[in-house]
């Protein structure tokens, strides 16, 4: 099962997500990756196949900037485990991890397409990058987008959602997959399980079934 984690932080969050995937290599995987917002809000993105070693080459080579991002450990379902397949995927000013299937992303995919898409990779998770990316240029605020895409979503997913722009902003929604927040001392973090954020809080909720969450550093909000 693939691992997840958020981090809305007080200190660089690179270092940090790889502490936490480490800390997720029980749950096999096959490739790992992060996107992070660097002090001007744009988005930064790594990814590497094979092993956490690798994705530690390539930021040591590149780094990446930020104290708020995502992280991913893949084992591929859809489409070879590859760099190009590796999470976090990416539309527009959008950026996600996923663990589970999209039963539907075919459909979902044709459909958006159909409206000028173009996709990178042979993944399930992508559509949700380019399906919410859609909602927001529509004129939806990043709340109402992932809200509008939650419901034409079938299948299982835990989820993190990053944005370029949004310096205090994760989201993160749960259905059949297990996700967790993390409350800190003016920080937040989400992950797939409690191991996840154990080196950076011990005060987490989980959310249940159908929920979904809105994060600052200071808050959270939660919905079913």
């Amino acid at each position: 099962m693939c691992g997840i984690i958020g981090i809305l932080g007080s200190e660089p969050a690179a270092p940090r997500i790889i502490e936490a995937l480490k800390r997720l290599e029980y749950r096999g995987y096959d490739s790992a990756g992060i996107a992070t917002l660097d002090a001007d809000g744009a988005m930064q993105r790594r990814r590497a196949p094979g092993k956490l070693k690798n994705l530690d080459e390539a930021l040591a080579s590149d780094p990446v900037t930020g104290d708020q991002g995502i992280g991913h450990t893949r084992w591929a379902t859809h489409g070879l485990p590859t760099q190009a397949n590796a999470h976090p995927h990416v539309s527009g000013p959008v950026a996600v991890v996923h663990n589970g299937i999209i039963e539907n992303f075919r459909e979902l995919r044709h459909e958006l397409e159909a409206k000028g898409h173009t996709f990178q990779t042979e993944t399930d998770t992508e559509t949700i990058a380019h399906l919410i990316a859609a909602n927001m240029k529509s004129g939806m605020s990043e709340i109402e987008a992932v809200q509008a895409g939650l419901g034409r979503l079938e299948g299982a997913f835990a989820l993190a959602f990053l944005f370029e722009g949004r310096p205090d902003m994760l989201i993160g929604a749960r259905k059949g997959s297990p996700l967790a927040i993390g409350i800190g001392d003016g920080e937040m973090f989400l992950g797939s399980d409690a191991l996840a954020v154990a080196p950076f809080t011990n005060r987490v909720i989980y959310l249940e079934e159908g929920d979904w969450c809105v994060l600052s550093r200071e808050s959270y909000k939660i919905f079913d």
